[in-house]
């Protein structure tokens, strides 16, 4: 029997942001590669600009191991801004969520999907695209409210979609990760 097309919209984990997203578990979890959306997950959408924290971030994943690179239905120039930026490979205009977007970055990543996690913060792109693939899917909540026009007719029914998903209990509030002293973590 197929899987219920809902199920891919379903993310593995959700979390506040990519700097709460626990890499230690990932790798724990059999995880080698990254694919990382950009828009509203690394950075605002059209002006966000590569920072600092963000280098640092994608820096220590590649310290653990991790082969890391960008999946975009952005603009090249600004999906080139950012692969120089962090040093790592990327797709603009990639298709998402066709799973032959999310198979070229595979190839990029030289890993099979088993592998690999994809973090977005879009259930309709980055989560279904990779479930279907084959992917590990960890939902970040998006970084800016300005997005694309079309974008913002799809975030209305996704906010539907996902208090559907909280109310019947297949996803919690999204993992804040505390930078205190004893490192815990709040959700919400």
């Amino acid at each position: 029997m197929a899987r219920p097309f809902w199920l891919n919209l379903v993310p593995d984990e959700y979390f506040q942001s990519i700097y709460d997203v626990d890499l230690d578990s990932l790798r724990a979890k059999g995880i080698a590669g990254l694919i990382l959306d950009l828009d509203n997950t690394l950075a605002a959408w059209h002006f966000g600009e590569p920072e600092p924290r963000l280098a640092e971030w994608v820096g220590g994943a590649k310290a653990l191991g991790f082969r890391v690179c960008i999946l975009s239905n952005g603009r090249g120039p600004r999906v080139e801004l950012f692969t120089r930026f962090l040093d790592i490979p990327g797709q603009a205009r990639a298709g998402k969520p066709f799973r032959w977007a999310f198979r070229r970055a595979l190839r990029r990543l030289e890993l099979p999907a088993s592998e690999v996690a994809v973090i977005g913060d879009q259930i309709f792109t980055d989560i279904f695209g990779a479930k279907r693939s084959g992917c590990r899917t960890v939902l970040v909540v998006p970084l800016s409210r300005r997005e694309f026009v079309w974008t913002r007719f799809v975030r209305r029914v996704e906010r539907a979609v996902l208090r559907r998903f909280f109310a019947k209990g297949r996803l919690g509030q999204p993992v804040r990760r505390d930078p205190g002293p004893e490192g815990g973590v709040t959700r919400g």
